[in-house]
């Protein structure tokens, strides 16, 4: 899957682009706060209905501005428009025809994205761990989007059962949420971990090619569902529940620990060895992807999306990614950087075709096409 033109109009400090892009490589360089970034937001939007930054449109809106609009032409032969008004609801459209639900759409387009902000993976909460695999996992099985959303409706209402201040909830109805809970919650932690367990391997070999030295990473999946039927759990410690007034167990609760020689990485690694373990999982992740799409539509490869992602490595480390980056493992690519060197290497590297964009203010100019 390859996106052959973007049109942009109004999207955060962007006024109008119109981009005819390479189907391997697509380099965008510029000063920081130039407007890069968000050429690889608005190609991260047309696959998730929403930004990477903010799931509040009105934020990506241009200063001033009334609308945005987005347009991708991709190589399966599709279109997929999305434009909103301000403060009216966004419309997103396939071919010309709006979804009925935003699900529906995702999948379609698989996209990895590669940022910065990856390190919150490591030091963030464990809500950044999660959304890392329900994005993924979503690109792959449109049930898993399906439990999720009932899982988070029941234990909406569950919260507002437990929360009540006056009278005592309704039992019968605490147990029906309960119930529900921990049907979807059973459904969601089997997808969890089948995810996990594939993308370990990956992981780790990504990790010993960047780093080429013998740390040993891990990855280690944590639920409550491993302490026995997830309903038995939520329902041990529902007076517990009552008095904090939510949910102190179930799948919304799960995290997945991230290990340097056995402990955590948080605490552990240097912000190099850190940025290496983002860099890592998410190639993993790619490559996760892009072996269950091949089996269920061909050759499909996701589009890779890398924001700044040399900064903070050495030398050693940056001439693997760029040695990784160059080969022909990935399908199209899209790259940011402040630094002409990194990206002159990895066109040297390789030949292949790629497009070179300037990006100035919100401008974007083509420098240079093979």
């Amino acid at each position: 899957m390859t996106l052959e033109h973007l049109s942009i109009i109004n999207y955060k400090n962007i006024a109008e682009a119109t981009l005819a892009l390479s189907p391997k490589i697509n380099c965008f360089i510029g000063s920081n706060g130039a407007g890069k970034t968000n050429v690889l937001d608005a190609v991260y939007f047309l696959s998730f209905c929403h930004s990477a930054q903010t799931v509040q449109d009105s934020l990506v809106l241009r200063h001033g501005e009334e609308f945005f609009m987005l347009e991708g032409q991709y190589s399966a032969s599709f279109t997929v428009h999305c434009g909103m008004k301000k403060g009216m609801k966004k419309v997103f459209k396939c071919d010309g025809k709006a979804y009925k639900r935003l699900s529906e759409h995702i999948g379609l387009i698989p996209i990895v994205f590669i940022s910065p902000s990856d390190t919150l993976l490591i030091d963030g909460s464990s809500e950044e761990r999660r959304r890392l695999m329900d994005v993924a996992i979503a690109q792959l099985d449109r049930n898993y989007i399906e439990a999720l959303n009932r899982y988070n409706k029941a234990l909406q209402q569950r919260n507002v059962l437990l929360k009540m201040e006056d009278t005592e909830p309704d039992e019968e109805m605490l147990s029906l949420w309960e119930e529900q809970m921990a049907r979807e919650g059973e459904i969601i932690y089997a997808k969890r971990s089948a995810f996990v367990e594939k993308l370990v391997p990956l992981f780790q070999q990504f990790y010993t090619t960047i780093a080429t030295d013998s740390e040993q990473v891990a990855l280690r999946y944590v639920s409550h569902c491993q302490r026995g039927p997830l309903l038995e759990v939520i329902q041990r410690d529902r007076f517990k529940d009552r008095a904090v007034g939510y949910s102190l167990h179930g799948v919304h609760r799960d995290d997945l620990e991230m290990l340097l020689d056995g402990h955590p990485m948080r605490r552990e690694g240097s912000q190099g060895q850190q940025k290496t373990f983002a860099i890592a999982l998410k190639l993993a992740l790619y490559m996760l992807i892009r072996g269950e799409k091949k089996e269920e539509r061909g050759n499909d490869a996701p589009i890779l999306l890398l924001d700044d992602i040399f900064d903070k490595l050495d030398a050693q480390r940056v001439e693997q990614i760029v040695k990784l980056v160059a080969s022909d493992q990935f399908g199209q690519i899209f790259i940011t950087d402040t630094n002409r060197d990194h990206i002159d290497r990895i066109l040297h590297h390789g030949n292949f075709d790629y497009q070179l964009y300037e990006v100035n203010d919100g401008e974007i100019s083509l420098m240079h096409h093979s």
